[in-house]
């Protein structure tokens, strides 16, 4: 997993997590409330839901956009648990948490490269 997490507030303009993705150069960021995780925005999400529908990023907030069901898997759980969250909501990146605080992020990516022998299991 990866233990650097990006967050933005709910508030934030998608023109604000823009910026972020591209001084951060990461694929999604965790959205908080009052310092509570209460969703995800991903690169996917901002096409989809903003430039696709021709939405206003300056206007739109991230609270628009946003999925919120942040599925987890937890940090001592074997990759095999996280494989199969990943699988079976059809998702590609996975908040690793430990004692129910978020501590890290894993993506199909992160697995394809540290785990190529199961790679054929995650697509």
């Amino acid at each position: 997993m990866k233990k650097e997490i990006v967050k933005i507030d709910v508030n934030s303009s998608i023109k604000d997590a823009c910026n972020i993705y591209k001084d951060k150069k990461i694929g999604c960021l965790f959205v908080i409330e009052n310092e509570d995780v209460i969703g995800i925005v991903t690169e996917r999400d901002i096409i989809e839901r903003t430039i696709c529908l021709d939405r206003n990023p300056d206007a739109t907030k991230v609270r628009e956009i946003m999925s919120p069901d942040v599925k987890t898997v937890d940090a001592n759980d074997n990759i095999n648990h996280a494989i199969s969250i990943l699988k079976d909501n059809k998702i590609k990146k996975l908040a690793v948490t430990e004692k129910d605080e978020l501590v890290g992020i894993i993506t199909v990516t992160d697995i394809a490269y540290t785990r190529p022998d199961i790679r054929r299991f995650i697509q």
